[in-house]
């Protein structure tokens, strides 16, 4: 369970129930299920065979909490997600957003246009995915992209 996500999770509900769990209520429906189903592993008392692990782990969890409580601090509270289960990082405009996604093994920042059929949000063709290092690079280089761009705003005047 500890490589599942929603989607999958949804995924595998609907295939299963022969439901579709996509539509927005049925996904919020999913989510509550499965943050409760979380909630209550992590209350749970671990078994004794488990202590050396436990104790093996505690500087792990001790950095995952600490990195969720950076996250929340930074308003990151509650997530959003698109109906392929990707994290929406923020909306660009009311049809550009930026996601990342997990595609063959890999993280992906996605920056791309949607469109609406059916009640669902669909990617387009219009866009960029980037791989965690070219996003690196990408990020590295904004300060010279912006500087670009206000030297041709400032011919422009």
């Amino acid at each position: 369970m500890d490589e599942t996500t929603e989607y999958k999770v949804r995924k595998l509900a609907s295939d299963r129930l022969g439901l579709d769990l996509s539509e927005a209520d049925r996904k919020m429906f999913v989510r509550q299920v499965v943050e409760s189903y979380l909630a209550d592993q992590q209350s749970k008392p671990q078994p004794e065979t488990d202590a050396a692990k436990q104790a093996e782990e505690e500087p792990e969890e001790e950095e995952e909490e600490e990195e969720e409580e950076r996250k929340r601090k930074r308003g990151g509270g509650a997530k959003e997600y698109d109906d392929d289960g990707d994290l929406i990082i923020c909306k660009l405009s009311e049809r550009r957003r930026v996601t990342v996604q997990d595609f063959r093994g890999k993280t992906l920042v996605s920056i791309r246009e949607y469109y609406r059929r059916d009640g669902k949000e669909l990617p387009t063709s219009k866009g960029i995915s980037l791989t965690a290092e070219q996003w690196s690079s990408f990020k590295k280089n904004v300060p010279a992209i912006e500087k670009a761009i206000g030297k041709m705003e400032s011919r422009l005047k």
